[in-house]
């Protein structure tokens, strides 16, 4: 990997691991990048640190994700190419908006404000965390259960058994309702520059099988971005789960993401 290469960071969402990203950084390495994945703020460096230590990550909020990024950003010797997952599709957005990057794609990103009343199977997604309000300020785990409704559900039972002890940790209810909330809130921290004109290119990517983020979430974060003149492009994976970036066909989609920035130029 040359000196000069463009970074390209990689975003966790909710309930996963940063290091969860580990084949996608070997992949782009050897693409001529320079990957690098670090953690929420409060994440621990690693699954089994992360799970002993919830309370880290507790009350962590959209916009201290946001800065705590951007503080790893101006670290950097170019500006980063952003991929991220969930809501750290959001994220991506958000500091793409801010023009901080030279592009993002986001995957399976969760709503941003704007976006339409959620599906039946977002909702039920979330429910761990919607179920009591108390979670606002608490770090929240799935049950395999729930994280195959969520997460596992277009792969085997066994597949989604093995990401979810291999990869999950608590995550902060913050953002979930800060989410939810978005479009009652004039300065909701869920609030993108969709109309910024002049920031990178910018690829969206859905599962059409996602319960968590379901196809239509991603077409009406689409429409926000409609008068932007930057590039906005959507790619959709009809039979994939929001597992994507971590199961078993995870490479399909980094091919993907590689195919499109050569596209780009980038």
């Amino acid at each position: 990997m040359a000196g000069n290469a463009v970074p390209v960071l990689f975003i966790h969402g909710l309930w996963l691991h940063p290091s969860s990203w580990g084949p996608w950084e070997e992949l782009f390495e050897k693409a001529g990048y320079r990957p690098i994945a670090p953690g929420w703020p409060g994440v621990a460096e690693s699954v089994e640190l992360a799970r002993a230590n919830p309370d880290a990550i507790a009350d962590r909020g959209i916009d201290d994700v946001v800065e705590h990024y951007a503080g790893v950003i101006a670290e950097l010797p170019l500006p980063p190419i952003l991929i991220g997952h969930s809501f750290g599709g959001t994220i991506a957005e958000k500091l793409l908006g801010q023009n901080r990057a030279a592009a993002a794609i986001a995957i399976d990103a969760a709503q941003i404000k704007g976006v339409l009343p959620l599906p039946l199977s977002a909702l039920r997604s979330t429910f761990p965390v919607f179920s009591n309000p108390a979670n606002k300020h608490r770090a929240v785990s799935l049950t395999a259960e729930q994280f195959r409704f969520a997460f596992g559900n277009a792969v085997s039972a066994e597949e989604s058994d093995e990401l979810y002890e291999r990869w999950t940790i608590p995550a902060p209810g913050k953002p979930l309702f800060e989410a939810a909330a978005a479009n009652f809130s004039p300065h909701s921290p869920a609030k993108v520059d969709t109309g910024n004109d002049s920031r990178g290119p910018l690829l969206l990517i859905t599962g059409g099988r996602d319960h968590t983020v379901p196809g239509a979430v991603t077409r009406s974060t689409l429409k926000q971005y409609r008068h932007s003149t930057a590039v906005t492009d959507l790619r959709e994976f009809p039979d994939r789960g929001h597992s994507l970036t971590i199961d078993g066909g995870w490479r399909a989609v980094a091919d993907t993401c590689l195919e499109w920035l050569g596209q780009q130029g980038l």
